[in-house]
Formats: C-alpha cells, sequence, structure tokens
C-alpha cells in the first residue's frame, strides 16, 4: 500500500483521498486491527494506515441488445458494476437461436456475480416474461415457448429498477406525471419522492406484487400505440421523458433509439439516453460518488 506521510503532524482520525480510496492515518495506540507501519520508517513512524473504501464506483452501462452479442467485447474487470436497460429478445436481424443463447449467456453472467450485474426488464422481455400480458411489437410466437420457460426459470434474476444515490436506472424512464399517477393508483399520493428516497425499491417492490397492481408498470400511453394516459417505466417514449424527467433524480434509460448518448438536464436532475446499438458499438459509462 502506497504510504502518504507529507503533512507535518496531523491527528488522528486525519482524512486522506489518494486515487479515489479514502485514507484514514491513526495515532498509535488507536488501530489495533490495522496495520501498523514500521517504527524504522522514517517517513511514517509510530501511525497506522486503513484503506476504508473507495469514493467512486465505475458504471457499465448496456442497453437494449436485441440479441446482439458485443456485449462480450466489454472489459468488466474495469467497472464495479454492470447495468443491462433490458430488451434483450426480438430482432429484425438476429434469429431465434442466438436470441435465445445470448439471453441464455448473460443469465450465466449474472448467475457468476450476482452483486456486479443488474438485470433490468424492457418491454420486449416483458411480454416473453408474462406470456400472455404486456404484447408489443416484434413478438415471435414460434420463440415464445423457449424464451418465457427460459426466463420463468430465472424470474428472480430480473428487475424492474436500480437506484445508486440519486442515480436511477430503468428501461425507459419515468416521469413526473407518471409518478403522481402511479403513487395514487398504490394509495400513496401524499409520498414525497424527494433525491434521497429509495425509489427503485417501491418500483421493484410493486413489481412483485400479482396484477392488476404490477399493471401500473407497463402502462402504455397514445406516445407508443397505447391508452394509458402516461407511460410507466418499460414503455416512456423520449419525448415524454426529455420534458417531465423526475427533479433531483439523474435517471439513465434506453428504450428510445438515438444515434449518440444524449443528456437532458442539470445537476439538480437529468435523463441520459443511452440506446445506440443500432448505429454503432458503444455502451455508456459513468463513475457515481459512493
Amino acid at each position: 500500500m502506497k504510504k502518504d506521510c507529507g503533512m507535518g503532524s496531523p491527528g488522528a482520525n486525519t482524512l486522506r483521498f489518494l486515487a479515489g480510496f479514502r485514507y484514514f492515518r491513526v495515532g498509535a495506540g488507536d488501530g489495533s486491527t490495522l496495520t501498523r507501519a514500521s517504527a524504522n520508517d522514517p517517513l511514517c513512524a509510530g501511525w497506522f494506515y486503513l484503506v476504508e473504501k473507495r469514493l467512486f464506483m465505475k458504471f457499465l452501462i448496456i442497453s437494449d441488445l436485441h440479441g446482439r452479442t458485443v456485449w462480450k467485447e466489454a472489459d468488466f474487470t474495469r467497472y464495479d458494476q454492470i447495468i443491462f436497460l433490458g430488451d434483450y429478445t426480438d430482432s429484425y436481424i438476429v434469429d431465434d437461436e442466438i436470441i435465445y443463447s445470448n439471453l441464455n449467456d448473460i443469465i450465466q453472467l449474472k448467475q457468476s456475480n450476482p452483486d456486479k450485474f443488474v438485470l433490468l426488464i424492457g418491454n420486449h422481455d416483458a411480454q416473453y416474461l408474462h406470456f400472455p400480458s404486456y404484447r408489443c411489437s416484434g413478438f415471435r410466437a414460434w420463440a415464445q415457448p423457449a424464451l418465457t420457460d427460459l426466463f420463468d426459470k430465472h424470474y428472480h434474476l430480473f428487475q424492474m429498477a436500480y437506484q445508486h444515490g440519486t442515480y436511477l436506472f430503468t428501461h425507459a424512464g419515468i416521469t413526473n406525471q407518471w409518478l403522481m399517477r402511479f403513487l395514487t393508483k398504490i394509495g400513496n399520493e401524499a409520498l414525497m419522492i424527494t433525491p434521497g428516497y429509495y425509489l427503485a425499491g417501491l418500483l421493484n417492490e410493486v413489481y412483485g406484487e400479482p396484477s392488476p397492481l404490477r399493471n401500473l408498470l407497463f402502462e402504455v400511453s397514445a406516445r407508443r400505440g397505447g391508452h394509458d394516459p402516461f407511460s410507466g417505466p418499460i414503455w416512456a417514449d423520449r419525448s415524454e421523458t426529455k420534458f417531465d424527467y423526475l427533479a433531483g433524480f439523474h435517471q439513465v434509460v434506453g428504450h428510445t433509439p438515438i444515434d449518440d448518448f444524449m443528456t437532458i438536464g442539470n445537476e439538480q436532475g437529468s435523463i441520459t439516453y443511452t440506446d445506440v446499438l443500432q448505429t454503432k458499438t458503444a455502451f455508456y459509462e459513468i463513475t457515481i460518488p459512493d
């Protein structure tokens, strides 16, 4: 471990920031469980050192694969967490066998390191995961039995949303209008959704409920061919979210194809669109304070 002792004579628990880690320097006698610097060390005699934890986490975001295997080109060792934004299924160019085997490989990846890999649900996945509900374009009737069986066996590995601090990850995004309607429908209209609120937890909890409560998450507005007043986190279109994203949260979504990564908003709230795989092979990277 690199020692840094050039600060004169600081008191106990002096905080140092080096290479993204939090360092404590503790006076002799205060750190019996720590590794003590050698008494013969002219730089650090009599001091203890502890690397507590990283000050940030590096995320890789993989959006809307639709059977593509390009995710295998990524070096996952460079990241603390990898988030798949859903839409593993359906394609105009990839055949059924590749879609199935690719999804199975992603599931095995998740099983190999459950904490590092996050698998979100997209609208194209929902129609197989919850067959015959939540139908959308691109449905492959001949592939449905095998895909539904694969999803059923690993249902617990998939989730609706993921959150780290104020960063919120869903397939399509959340608008203020949909959220107000959602809270009213579940009987929590008085709930204050502040930046410190664990919104992903609420969404995942409702996703685990039976219909009709779960159906709220799959609402589709006319912007995407539905009949609901607003689209939920599986279906929200960029034309909805770019004007009505949540204040206090930084959303990262896929779903709506774009040519290049795009962020709308500022430090008080934003939404980033990452579905670029139709035009190029690129994955969104983000570093978030831990």
